[in-house]
């Protein structure tokens, strides 16, 4: 069984967003390809969904402006802008993305206390999300996994189905991502090849 993942893709992380990623909503024909012709069993989304006086945003902290240092949770933490909100546009998936054909969305970010950048389980990594169980009811043998941002939430994705799902092969869909910083994208797909995520594009998947 072959799944795609498909890591926020959400108004909020592309263009006109509260957290855009450069180029964010490129990304969306090439998933609806994918979703389309990709030849998936199953189709996940998972969905940033943060309540608003969550802990990962700078406005929750005096003195702290949108991309300094801070701590949350015991660890190190970017002070992001309020983003993707709870019920609000920011948080909707981006309208051009098929949506409707998606089997199962998974929401994160939920828990003030903690960020969430992987669709598995919380930063701390004590809460996990119930994506894995999923995947494993579903008896999935592949995964492959795009969306935004590469060096954040798609990486640590990634490097999570490997850890928590033995014996499925993971892909990374290059072209299928944007990242925030070039450099932590470089950083990021190095992180991800040497856990052992196979890196590839939308057209090997097209060609199967």
């Amino acid at each position: 069984m072959k799944a795609l993942l498909l890591i926020d893709i959400q108004n909020g992380f592309c263009p006109g967003g509260h957290l855009p990623v450069p180029h964010g909503d490129e990304v969306v024909p090439v998933a609806n390809r994918l979703i389309q012709d990709g030849g998936y069993n199953v189709i996940v989304a998972s969905q940033d969904w943060h309540p608003e006086n969550h802990g990962s945003f700078a406005s929750q902290h005096p003195g702290k402006k949108p991309f300094d240092m801070g701590e949350l949770s015991g660890k190190p933490q970017v002070m992001w802008p309020d983003h993707c909100v709870q019920e609000t546009p920011d948080a909707e998936f981006h309208p051009d993305l098929n949506i409707e054909v998606v089997d199962y969305i998974q929401q994160k970010g939920e828990n003030p206390a903690v960020d969430s950048y992987s669709a598995f389980r919380d930063n701390d990594q004590a809460a996990l999300t119930g994506l894995a169980g999923y995947l494993k009811a579903q008896l999935v043998t592949e995964l492959d996994i795009c969306g935004l941002a590469t060096d954040y939430c798609v990486k640590y994705s990634a490097l999570d189905a490997v850890d928590m799902l033995p014996g499925v092969k993971v892909c990374f869909i290059e072209d299928a991502s944007r990242g925030i910083d070039p450099e932590g994208v470089k950083a990021a797909i190095a992180e991800m090849k040497a856990k052992g995520v196979g890196i590839i594009s939308s057209k090997d998947v097209l060609a199967d």
